[in-house]
């Protein structure tokens, strides 16, 4: 920059500003007098502008400065005013005594003129006020929320929504202010008008109010139900979009906490589908195609609204149509085909980002036959496209090649040619995690999956990468027909990279001494012994223990190089949790690795498997990839935390103690309704011989006590005791438990409850319970004993192999009727069976038929294995044919019975 066209202000501009500098030029301009109204905005502007961009000042400073500034409350200028609260604000957190100045702001506040800065002297207020003083600004603060000028009622409305932490029982004492605020009528007045040109009305102070009322009401659900009935209509009061979406948001929330309220709500969300504004649109349709157990019917009127919006002229919305579709087909490919050729207008979009989109929702709802073609035009502009949405490109041909195992060699190409491509690792590792996948799931591609990752650990930047490659590569590689094509590569690593990459590499190559070739051990040996020279002692170490576990038994060998079972990594992520976050009495003992559960390889398999398939669930709570994975594996920790806390507390129980192993625990089911003033929920556990139901008792009402609490059972198991409570206060829960002799063989049954007990009725005044009580009882729901209790799904590396090896077939045919769409079919058999889908045959791909393929294991270990063909016609309805096959004739009969049970 030249002298000649230097401006002073310049330095603004290019964020050059010295804090010092600015320091002592505020010290000294906002002292002088007369004060220079211009000076000090552009002052005033600096500072403002250093503390956005991280600068701090010390206390000292900082209260010398707040207190300068507040010397410009002599002068009148709006504009002067404005940047003065601004200050203040930002200021208040690091200055002293700011409370000195409540009066000034005060007066500004309760000033009856609509001046441009009330707005900002509300704001900067609740920064500078304690919980002390919130009680005596109470009445100042209602005036400004039922305010006619919206610009002044917004800031009292976040205002209060910031107080909430200071002093939450006194906003709510506003509630009803605020709820007021949104049907008054307000606007600007007619001074904010120039010539000819007027102010819009604006009615964002509705949203502000919407989300201080739901602060104050976010635990009250009957609360929200009621702002939501008052609210949430197309005639209703609210204007601002803005609001609305909040109130659709408020509807989700609901649903997905109770699951009774689906039908009437999901009504609610419909008609915002009709409102006239993009927005609501767009998040009515969103918030309706993320809702857990929603039909086709009810998916309907969503996805055909999204169709209109991929025509739209504006790239906004077409993104958001697109966007929305893409994430929906990830449940229900077959509902979004009905906008395939919609969707394929948008693969030449202007914006590539829409164009990503489209292509990979089209492989997500395509057929087999399209695949190729998708294929082609995906390549054509991967060059144009940022790594953010090439990872979802790739993660898209991932799922269709799990979908489609034939079309692997295509899939493979297409990958191989990504790992050629420039990119970050974030992107190479979605490449490398697509390949894995093919490698697990699909056995045909796995050579030549190894061959491109052989091809890209070569030459690899990414340490983390290779070191994966490369366990990879000592896990699958002896198992292949040519184990020795790999030894070469992985050696390479060991002459040519870095120590963590070196000792992932002895690693690898200590596996392929397993193989059953003298000479390939050999050739191990004489590798691994030239690892002993090393300079680093990682590599050294790892290179002399696989030389001595070498030269151990085979049989011992393997347990050590290559183990059958590993521990759960969630379950020993969790149990180190805990341990560190114990206490110093905690750490006076070691941590004890007996306590982490140990998988197989197939078990290990069948958990991830599941988590690829929750993380493609899309969450109201979050649409982020990550966010769902780390979800989902929060989820399967809590499930396997709960089993293992189900076998301490059972174990710690004497007449429990000799029933062995916790085999399966079930999910509570509710034999009550939740609002009724006594709620159960029971789970099953099954031992080897024995069945004990665990029944959850919660006493809800305030005014009765209740005493030796039981529940009495009916039905085809033999009882052996039961554990009753002795005494349930008000407001507390307990535990029955019911003990029954189980039959070496499994059927299904029902188990009828009665809960009974001795109910005392408690003195109000005294708060004393009577002496004598009544005896009564509570009709319970009843309790299905079915055939997937007595099944665990497992993950099988190929099903059609493991489904030639089962005998024992049986075959039953199921009319499910009219109503029932071959989605709602495969859920149910999944959900009766408790079986794991495999070949991602869960999704559905076709309206007229499909083929469900699933297989688990019976709690005592027996295989189970079973093919349902779906098939959907006007004159028949929806027919299932379900072919079984296990290890016993019997188990076959009862896994075939389950649907119609």
């Amino acid at each position: 920059m030249s002298a000649l066209s230097y401006k002073k202000n310049d330095d603004i501009d290019n964020g050059a500003l010295d804090k010092m500098t600015v320091y002592q030029e505020c010290s000294s301009g906002f002292n002088s007098s007369p004060i220079q109204a211009k000076k000090a905005r552009i002052l005033l502007t600096k500072l403002v502008h250093l503390m956005s961009t991280g600068e701090t000042f010390p206390p000292e400073e900082a209260t010398s400065l707040f207190f300068s500034i507040t010397k410009l409350f002599q002068h009148k200028d709006p504009s002067l005013r404005q940047m003065v609260y601004v200050a203040i604000k930002d200021l208040a957190l690091s200055a002293n005594d700011v409370i000195m100045v409540t009066s000034s702001i005060m007066k500004d506040v309760q000033s009856s003129s609509d001046n441009i800065y009330k707005p900002n002297a509300i704001r900067a207020l609740i920064r500078i006020i304690d919980a002390s003083i919130v009680q005596n600004i109470e009445r100042l603060m209602k005036t400004a929320i039922a305010d006619k000028h919206p610009s002044v009622s917004s800031a009292a409305l976040v205002s209060s929504y910031h107080l909430i932490p200071i002093s939450k029982e006194v906003v709510k004492r506003w509630a009803n202010d605020a709820q007021d605020s949104l049907s008054a009528p307000k606007a600007f007045p007619s001074s904010f008008s120039y010539n000819h040109y007027s102010v819009s009305p604006s009615f964002m102070y509705q949203y502000h109010a919407i989300g201080l009322l739901y602060m104050l009401r976010a635990h009250d659900k009957m609360a929200l139900m009621k702002l939501i009935q008052q609210y949430g209509t197309l005639e209703g009061k609210l204007r601002n979009p803005n609001a609305l979406v909040m109130i659709i948001r408020f509807i989700a929330r609901i649903i997905d906490e109770d699951s009774n309220l689906h039908q009437p709500l999901i009504m609610v969300l419909q008609d915002f589908l009709r409102h006239k504004s993009d927005i609501v649109n767009l998040e009515a349709a969103k918030i309706i195609l993320q809702l857990k157990n929603l039909t086709a019917v009810e998916a309907q009127p969503s996805v055909l609204l999204l169709k209109s919006f991929l025509g739209s002229p504006r790239t906004v919305a077409r993104f958001s149509a697109i966007r929305i579709l893409n994430r929906y087909a990830m449940r229900a490919p077959q509902n979004v085909v009905a906008c395939n050729v919609d969707i394929e207008n948008l693969i030449n979009d202007p914006s590539r980002s829409i164009a990503t989109y489209a292509i990979t929702t089209l492989l997500k709802t395509g057929d087999e036959v399209s695949v190729d073609r998708l294929m082609s035009q995906i390549s054509g502009f991967m060059n144009d496209i940022t790594d953010e949405f090439k990872i979802i490109v790739i993660d898209a041909i991932r799922s269709l090649a799990l979908k489609f195992p034939s079309k692997h060699q295509r899939m493979l190409s297409f990958l191989a040619g990504g790992l050629r491509d420039e990119g970050g690792i974030t992107y190479k590792t979605a490449v490398v995690e697509a390949l894995f996948d093919m490698i697990r799931y699909i056995p045909a591609s796995k050579d030549a999956a190894l061959g491109h990752l052989c091809e890209l650990v070569e030459d690899c930047e990414f340490t983390e990468l290779s070191v994966r490659i490369l366990h990879l590569l000592g896990t699958d590689g002896p198992t292949t027909a040519s184990p020795t094509v790999y030894i070469r590569y992985i050696y390479n690593r060991v002459v040519l990279e870095n120590a963590l990459i070196r000792a992932a590499a002895v690693t690898a190559l200590s596996k392929f001494a397993l193989v059953d070739d003298p000479h390939v051990q050999k050739s191990i040996k004489v590798l691994l012994t030239r690892c002993l020279d090393d300079v680093t002692d990682e590599v050294r170490d790892r290179a002399a223990l696989a030389l001595r576990l070498i030269s151990l038994d085979k049989e011992e060998a393997t347990n050590y190089i290559a183990p059958k079972t590993q521990y759960s990594l969630p379950q020993l992520e969790s149990q180190l949790a805990l341990y560190v976050s114990g206490d110093k009495a905690q750490f006076s003992t070691p941590f004890d690795i007996n306590t982490v559960p140990r998988i197989t390889e197939e078990q290990a398999r069948a958990q991830a498997f599941e988590l690829k398939s929750k993380a493609t669930e899309v969450s109201i709570k979050s649409d982020k990839p990550e966010e769902q994975i780390s979800s989902a594996t929060e989820q399967q920790i809590k499930d396997d935390n709960a089993l293992k806390e189900y076998a301490a507390t059972l174990s710690a129980i004497p007449e429990f103690q000799s029933y062995g192993t916790l085999l399966k625990s079930s999910k509570p089911t509710p034999l009550t309704e939740s609002e009724t003033e006594y709620v159960v929920t029971a789970v099953k556990h099954f031992f080897k011989d024995n069945l004990v139901v665990q029944y959850n008792v919660s006493n809800t009402l305030d005014e009765y006590v209740l005493e030796n609490v039981v529940v009495e059972v009916q039905g085809d198991f033999e009882e052996d005791f039961t554990i009753p409570i002795d005494r349930l206060g008000p407001g507390s829960e307990g535990i029955i438990y019911v003990s029954f002799s189980r039959p070496q063989e499994f059927f299904q049954t029902t188990l009828y409850n009665n809960l009974k007990f001795i109910s005392k009725e408690i003195d109000p005044e005294t708060n004393e319970e009577q002496d004598e009580g009544y005896d009564d009882d509570y009709n319970l729901e009843n309790l299905e004993i079915s055939a997937g209790d007595y099944l665990v799904p497992s993950y099988v590396g190929s099903f059609t192999h493991q489904w030639d090896e089962l005998s024992n077939e049986v075959v039953h045919t199921f009319q499910l009727g009219h109503e029932t769409t071959i989605e709602e079919a495969v859920q149910h058999v999944i959900s009766s069976l408790s079986l794991m889908p495999l070949e991602s045959s869960d999704v559905v791909t076709s309206q007229t038929s499909h083929t469900l393929k699933l297989y688990g294991k019976t709690i005592t270990g027996e295989k189970v294995a079973a093919t349902g063909v779906i098939v959907s016609s006007s004159q028949t309805g929806v027919v299932l044919r379900l072919k079984v096959r296990s290890e016993d004739e019997s188990i076959s009969e009862l896994v075939a019975e389950a649907i119609g049970a």
